[in-house]
């Protein structure tokens, strides 16, 4: 469920994938072949996380049905003695992973209607709050305007003509003057929507600067300097 979610990350909000890297027990070679007992094994969990080097900036995230689960609370352990803060999510009450996380979020699903699947209810409630969690995150460091994704990293052709259409809904252009704009700014969306409403690409740059890279700010101060 986290990868999924922040495989996600890079092209809705442009966040890096360095910034959002994702451990899970077996590695990539689990991805075609799970094999169930690799989560048993704590102290994969253990080095997995030593290699990324966490620091007390760093949120280290926990997913564990169980919240009981080896390798995973090894890796929130590992995390809380290396001065990282640790949110653990789980199914479970009162279970290992939630006790020990700085913040514990309680996904009560209940007993599966196949018991013990957790790949159905207690999956499917991780994938909303991962889901809800990382879209919180990309609206508080100003990646959304006006429910635009407006950080997004056009890679592909249906991006790319996205990119162009909230742009021209946002700076109240048409989509031509807005691929114009994205050429001007190398597809970045949120100087390309400043350039579209008249400013420089280094005006747009200050603009986003000033603002901490929040498309609002930046375009009350466009409008405040041109009257």
């Amino acid at each position: 469920m986290a990868l999924a979610d922040c495989l996600e990350l890079s092209g809705t909000f442009g966040i890096p994938p360095e910034r959002t890297p994702v451990l899970f027990a077996g590695g990539v070679a689990s991805l075609s072949n799970l094999r169930g007992d690799v989560e048993d094994v704590a102290a994969n969990g253990t080095n997995d996380l030593a290699r990324l080097a966490p620091t007390a900036r760093d949120l280290v995230i926990c997913v564990s049905a169980s919240g009981a689960t080896p390798y995973t609370v090894a890796i929130a352990e590992a995390a809380r003695q290396a001065g990282a803060s640790v949110m653990g999510i789980s199914n479970v009450a009162d279970s290992a992973l939630l006790t020990l996380a700085d913040v514990a979020i309680l996904l009560d699903t209940g007993p599966e209607l196949i018991a013990g699947s957790t790949r159905m209810a207690a999956a499917t409630a991780q994938k909303i709050a991962l889901n809800m969690f990382s879209t919180c995150l990309g609206v508080r460091l100003g990646h959304v305007h006006d429910g635009f994704m407006v950080n997004l990293r056009a890679e592909n052709t249906k991006l790319q003509q996205r990119a162009a259409r909230l742009v021209a809904a946002i700076a109240g252009c048409d989509e031509g003057a807005a691929i114009d704009a994205l050429g001007r700014t190398d597809g970045d969306v949120k100087p390309a929507i400043l350039v579209a409403r008249g400013a420089s690409r280094a005006e747009a740059a200050e603009l986003l600067k000033a603002s901490g890279g929040h498309l609002a700010p930046a375009l009350a101060a466009r409008t405040t300097r041109k009257s």
